[in-house]
This record gives C-alpha cells, structure tokens and sequence, in this order.
C-alpha cells in the first residue's frame, strides 16, 4: 500500500480532502494525512458493523484486528443517509446478537432513544428530548445530558430530584 505522505503530501487541506471519495476516512492535523482506523466488530461470519461508539466490558473479545462478538453498548448516530439501516437493521441486528443496551442520536430530530435488552429482546424504547438528560441503564455514572449534545445550552445536567429518586426505589420497573 502507498505511503500516505506520498498520495496525501503536506500541507493538505480540507479543500483537497473533500475532494476525495466519501469511502476515504482520513484525519488532517496540522496539514498532515493520518489515516482512520476504524474497527470492526465481527457479531458472526455475515455480520460485520462499524458503529459510530461502543464498550466492550470482555477483554477476551478485543483483538489487534477487530472485536469478536457483541459489545455491551452501542451509540449510532443517525443521518440522513443511514436512519431506517440503524433503526431497523441494526437494531434487529444488536439485539439478535445481544447488545446489552443500544441507544440512538438523532441530530436532526433532537431525540435520543435507549432500548434495553431483557430475556433477548428490546422492549419499548425510552425516549428523550432535547432538554432532558438520561443515564445509560448499563453505566449508571455515564449521563447523556442532550442539552449540551445538541448544543442547546453550554450547563451540566442537574441530578433527579428527590421525590424521582424516591419513586424510582419504590418503582424499579418505571420508565426512565
């Protein structure tokens, strides 16, 4: 394979990088071409993804290529371009294969939706708006706040208020 220097010589700019076809996935810093590496998540031998974020809790699963086998969590962020694919394909996909937790960003929209996975299937998903904030029901600590997602309001999200806490112990099952 050619030298990325050579085919992309410094300095490079955005104007040529856009140029380029949308399979090429390049990162410019300081004129310099660094290429992406993007890393597949093999589920089995016909189903090969890409999602945008992702944890894998089982180290036995990541390898210097690729990982193998379903991650715990996974965030698409939709486009235009590929919103029926990951809302209907992937999500059927994830949870065939048991992703623990799938949420979906939706820019254009301002949602997030979170689905969870129970006895092997996504039940109703949770949906949010643009001014609420959510934790991921697999990583409690790890808060969504789509305020500052979306840009909506440069401020942290504040905790739940008491009496939800409180309504959460005395309801485990309600809806976040």
């Amino acid at each position: 394979m050619p030298d990325l220097i050579q085919l992309y010589p410094a300095p490079f700019t955005y104007q040529e990088y856009a140029k380029l076809p949308e399979s090429v996935r390049l990162e410019i810093i300081d004129g310099v071409v660094y290429d992406m590496a993007p890393l597949d998540i093999v589920l089995d031998d016909s189903n090969v993804v890409e999602p945008d974020m992702f944890v894998v809790c089982d180290l036995d699963k990541i390898t210097e290529k690729n990982i193998q086998g379903a991650p715990d969590l996974v965030i698409e962020v939709l486009s235009p371009s590929n919103s029926i694919k990951d809302r209907r394909n992937k999500k059927w996909l994830y949870e065939r294969h048991g992703v623990r937790e799938f949420i979906i960003i939706s820019p254009l929209d301002e949602t997030a939706e979170r689905f969870w996975l129970e006895d092997g299937r996504y039940g109703l998903s949770d949906l949010f708006a643009w001014d609420e904030s959510f934790p991921s029901n697999l990583f409690p600590e790890l808060l969504f706040d789509l305020r500052v997602i979306f840009e909506k309001e440069n401020v942290v999200a504040e905790p739940d208020p008491a009496w939800l806490v409180q309504a959460r112990r005395t309801y485990p099952d309600m809806p976040r």
